[in-house]
């Protein structure tokens, strides 16, 4: 930043952030012993294309015989609160006394001042402000800190020569990036080492956690060899992978290169256009282009964009600072660009904003005089972008699609020729089973009748593949769980499903039929599934089941899938019982039915829906095997997940009562409820699916479900299944201690607002396909008594409506079919149907109806 000692320019949340050190110009008398640290919050007006100023706020300090300097400015993290708030470092300097204050600007342009230190020397070389806030500096080779937790200056154990970067690293918490002199390995003698080699390894690259005190190895960021020609870094992402930590960043060297560095290794290198690189910063423009942005000590700056390399992308001269914000509210990031201008004092008066893409305002331009028809074209070219990238990606899809249908019709050809060759030979060919081949089964609608339920067959008995994968029971306290998982193209031709047990032996006192609740239980699981439209009924007549490889290729293409689409926690229903009347039995054997409303499609795109119930299969519950622990559920610790089987998380799920509360929180966000799901409750996620976690806390919490969605840092939704309401007063007491006492605790009666939203959405359209679909079937116009006039005897000239207007005759026609088509439309209104189908269309419209006022009543009620 080249701006003077007594201005600083700080971007925060969209806005322009002017600090700026004066004298009070009102007092007489005092200009000597006060100074003032003004503050102006400057936003971008988008009509007027400047910046304006929205407030303005003001510190005084007392200036007696002292010498007041800004040292630098930042937005780091506020630890009381989780709030990332603007700080800014104050110098003040009586004779031999030097005296630091750092100051934090809440929103309400208050400051107040975090904590104070004094040295006897001053702050010149490496000075970062950190989450805390923090100060972190560097003196004869020595790295000192300070933190307003501690308030008291503390220095590292380390010598080291230069800091190149000071930022928060997953799991290691505050991390300072740095060189320091190679310690070499103490086996072997420097004097044998060659020129090169000294020349090499004379320094070395190393990072400091300052919480853990705790060195990182310098080759997961860099390889040794380049710690001497580094002058700068920023680390772009960092992230944990099998207790490896795994690092991207990028460098600026002193031979003017910009080098990509991912995992240790370097992948990218740009030659940078000016000399004496000082710093670089990251953008995220809203084509999801990453840019970096390189500040050189000449005042010149250059944008350097990194698709398949990293090339400059735009330079720029005599430039003042370079800032990062949403300065447009557009929802991604541009540059402002501040230029030097020895005419105007105002610092925001020459500027320039841009994402090196449909976002380009500058200063000095009259948009006033501009044609009204360009007004908003820079908007509309950027919809016009988006639209565009939109239907490539779409585009890629289907090709990626139409492949791989080419490569099942290229097995079909094959396997038909093998299979004619087999019959030329008089040999028996032998079909490949469908899961080889990558199919599914072409007859979804295909029906196996029920088997007699006295039959006798064995545990988890075979069952047609098109009708279910798997058939499971657990034993949870007091409750059988039997489970059915059902295939994907059976499940999506179902609605209202539910399972039934009845015993398979002949009792005369007692019905045999089970009284059971059936559920149907939603999971996100880590690993994604193939992304499916939640409109589509039908699934097409073949369907290619994609491997592993191909599912991350569509995830890496589309990463957001639709919010109404489910995992494979979707497609299981789930049946509870209570488990001690059949132990009375001592060995009973149950049929497990299915029951559900099959859908189907006529032509006009009515639907009927058939009752089924179809036999999954058949369980046998003994008294040795509930001894055993067969049938337990095993949650068990491995380092951090829990690992219980996707059957134990959904029986678990199952019998358990769940409540859901929604936290806010106006002036605090909402970390200490990670903590306090992870540290006092003891909570571990599930292998199988991250957004559940298991309570492993000795007593009657043991064995709790959590599920904490945060919508915001200060909004967020805590679901509970527990076993009785004992636990969940256990529980909302536990975690009211660790809160703020401004949070609110709210209990959610009827679900989430986003969720019934979400179902309200689709209730609508489906009220609303059901009456278009009804009143414009073919039936309902063969029903239809009244006789139009026009559509038989009359036709509509195609003529076009330029040869038409060309005559007199012409324009008369013309007038005489529109008139026409004015009268239809009047007698459209008034047809009429017969009574019968007039009762069943409004009965449909009516159950259409009736889903989705409950779901409004609902969403009252949350």
């Amino acid at each position: 930043m080249l701006l003077g000692e007594q201005e600083q320019l700080l971007s925060y949340n969209g806005e322009v952030l002017v600090f700026q050190l004066s004298k009070p110009k009102h007092v007489e008398g005092a200009a000597d012993k006060t100074m003032n640290l003004c503050v102006r919050r400057m936003a971008f007006n988008r009509d007027t294309k400047v910046f304006v100023q929205k407030s303005s706020g003001a510190f005084s300090m007392h200036a007696s015989h002292s010498k007041i300097e800004m040292i630098c400015c930042n937005c780091t993290t506020d630890s009381r609160t989780g709030i990332i708030l603007p700080c800014v470092l104050i110098k003040k300097k009586k004779r031999n006394n030097v005296k630091y204050i750092l100051l934090l600007l809440h929103s309400s342009n208050q400051f107040e001042q975090s904590f104070h230190f004094k040295l006897d020397y001053e702050l010149k070389e490496d000075i970062r402000l950190f989450a805390g806030p923090s100060v972190l500096w560097r003196h004869a080779n020595k790295l000192f800190y300070i933190s307003s937790n501690t308030c008291t200056v503390q220095s590292a154990p380390l010598q080291l020569s230069s800091v190149v970067w000071t930022g928060e690293i997953v799991g290691e918490g505050a991390v300072v990036l740095g060189i320091r002199t190679a310690c070499l390995p103490e086996s072997e003698d420097a004097d044998e080492f060659s020129i090169s080699d000294r020349a090499i390894w004379g320094s070395e690259f190393f990072g400091y956690a300052i919480q853990t005190q705790k060195m990182l190895t310098g080759t997961c960021f860099m390889p040794h060899a380049y710690s001497r020609v580094v002058s700068s870094v920023y680390v772009c992402k960092s992230e944990r992978l099998k207790k490896q930590l795994r690092i991207s960043l990028v460098a600026i060297t002193h031979k003017n290169q910009l080098i990509w560095f991912q995992n240790g290794l370097p992948k990218a290198v740009c030659e940078l256009p000016f000399e004496k690189p000082c710093s670089v910063k990251t953008a995220v423009t809203s084509s999801n282009d990453l840019l970096f942005i390189v500040s050189f000590a000449s005042g010149n700056s250059c944008v350097v964009q990194r698709r398949d390399s990293l090339q400059v992308a735009s330079r720029c001269q005599k430039v003042k600072c370079v800032l990062v914000d949403d300065f447009i509210g557009s929802g991604s990031e541009q540059l402002l660009l501040l230029f030097k201008d020895d005419s105007n004092t105002d610092v925001l008066n020459t500027f320039k904003i841009t994402d090196l893409g449909g976002v380009d305002f500058a200063s000095g331009i009259n948009y006033k005089h501009d044609v009204p028809a360009t007004e908003g074209l820079q908007e509309n070219g950027l919809l016009t972008i988006q639209a565009l990238e939109t239907r490539l990606q779409a585009g890629f899809t289907s090709v990626q699609e139409l492949q791989q249908h080419l490569e099942l019709q290229k097995r079909v050809i094959l396997e038909s020729c093998r299979a004619l060759i087999d019959l030329v030979e008089e040999r028996t060919h032998i079909l490949p089973k469908a899961k080889e081949e990558g199919l599914v089964s072409l007859w979804d609608d295909v029906e196996n009748p029920p088997h007699s339920l006295s039959e006798e067959t064995p545990l988890a008995s075979k069952i047609p593949e098109h009708f279910t994968e798997k058939l499971w029971q657990r034993v949870v306290g007091d409750s059988l769980v039997v489970g059915v998982k059902l295939t994907e193209s059976f499940h999506w031709s179902l609605n209202d499903v539910s399972l039934s047990l009845v015993m398979d032996q002949d009792f005369s006192s007692i019905s045999p039929i089970i009284k059971c609740q059936s559920k149907i239980i939603k999971l996100n699981k880590a690993f994604s599934a193939l992304a499916v439209s939640s409109c589509q009924i039908e699934p097409p007549p073949k369907k290619i089941k994609l491997d592993l490889h191909s599912k991350d290729d569509l995830k890496k293409e589309f990463p957001k899938r639709p919010s109404g689409v489910h995992l494979d926690g979707a497609k299981t229903v789930i049946a509870v019982t209570s488990l001690s009347p059949l132990l009375a039995f001592h060995r009973v054997c149950c049929a497990v039915l299915l029951h559900a409303k099959r859908r189907k499609h006529r032509n006009d795109g009515l639907q009927e829906s058939k009752h089924i119930t179809v036999l999954c299969g058949k369980i046998l519950l003994r008294m040795e095997d509930i001894s055993n622990g067969r049938f337990s559920v095993k949650m068990l610790r491995d380092n951090s997940y829990c690992t219980g089987a996707m059957e134990d998380i959904l029986a678990v799920l199952a019998t358990a009562v769940r409540f859901s509360f929604q936290i806010m929180s106006s002036d605090c966000t909402l970390t200490p409820v990670n903590s306090w799901l992870l540290g006092e409750m003891e909570c571990t996620p599930f292998k199988e699916c991250h957004d559940n976690i298991f309570c492993h806390k000795a007593g009657n919490v043991y064995g709790t479900v959590f599920n904490w969605s945060l919508k915001n840092p200060f909004e967020g939704v805590l679901t509970i299944f527990c076993r009785n309401l004992t636990v969940v007063f256990q529980c909302l007491h536990s975690l009211t201690r660790v809160l703020p006492p401004s949070c609110r605790v709210k209990l959610l009666r009827s679900g989430r607002k986003s969720v019934l939203t979400e179902q309200l959405a689709l209730a609508l359209e489906k009220e609303m396909l059901t009456s278009k679909s009804s009143f414009f079937s073919k039936e309902s116009k063969a029903g239809n008594s009244l006789t139009w006039g026009n559509e038989a005897g009359k036709k509509m000239d195609n003529a076009p409506l330029a040869s038409l207007l060309d005559t007199e005759e012409g324009v008369q026609q013309f007038r005489k079919k529109l008139q026409n088509e004015r009268e239809e439309s009047v007698l459209s209104m008034n047809q009429t149907m017969n009574g019968v189908l007039y009762q069943k269309i409004a009965l449909k419209i009516a159950e259409a109806q009736l889903s989705s006022d409950m779901i409004v009543w609902r969403l009252s009620k949350s």
